[in-house]
């Protein structure tokens, strides 16, 4: 799991200026793995601001350049990721495929929607990472279907251990454009947070699962 400094300060400044993240350190947010969350990241929002979806892109691209070399499709996990990854895929000029959360149950029964053959090379574009479950079953499919994954990109990652130890499982690389540490920081310089809040904050990072038992009595 790798940020780059320059890129991670710009992109907690932009999801801070658009209100990107929401803090509630009494009535957290849960999230679909069960845990309670202090601070949720809506990144859905950027889509709405051309200067900020441009930034994304052009970072995705330089990562996929600079990190993953040549690839031969563009993966996006729905639903957050999906017109991020065809932006993607637009800019390298490469095919475009999503990888919904669960296989339909009707139609045609994809799991992943597009064309992508075995033994191709993907990068997978992600919104949010927390526990990487569900962002990691994504890399799976592609996977099953004979694809080389060469690794996940993502707009922001929680930074929780459980993330880092199931990529490192996966043997799956991960790049994200900013990170947990990097925004509550900005967070406190821009007085979005006070320092009460972000000691709270430190303190669930450093335990998420004992921090939210508390919220589930």
């Amino acid at each position: 799991m790798k940020t780059f400094e320059n890129t991670s300060l710009k992109m907690s400044e932009f999801l801070l200026q658009i209100k990107a993240i929401k803090l509630n350190v009494t009535k957290p947010f849960k999230w679909a793995s069960g845990l309670n969350s202090p601070i949720y990241c809506d990144n859905r929002l950027t889509l709405s601001y051309p200067k900020i979806r441009t930034f994304i892109r052009q970072e995705f691209v330089k990562i996929i350049n600079e990190e993953y070399g040549p690839v031969d499709v563009i993966a996006g996990v729905a639903t957050g990721a999906i017109a991020h990854g065809a932006l993607v895929a637009q800019d390298l000029g490469l095919p475009f495929v999503y990888v919904r959360s669960a296989q339909k149950t009707h139609g045609m029964g994809n799991k992943v929607e597009g064309r992508v053959n075995s033994g191709q090379s993907v990068v997978v574009i992600e919104d949010l990472i927390s526990t990487g479950k569900s962002s990691l079953a994504a890399v799976s499919a592609l996977r099953e279907l004979g694809c080389n994954v060469k690794g996940m990109i993502a707009i922001f990652s929680y930074m929780l251990p459980i993330a880092k130890n199931n990529f490192k499982d996966a043997n799956c690389p991960l790049f994200t454009l900013s990170d947990y540490n990097t925004l509550i920081q900005q967070a406190l310089n821009e007085e979005y947070i006070t320092e009460s809040d972000l000691n709270k904050l430190l303190k669930w990072s450093e335990n998420p699962e004992k921090w939210s038992e508390k919220f589930n009595k």
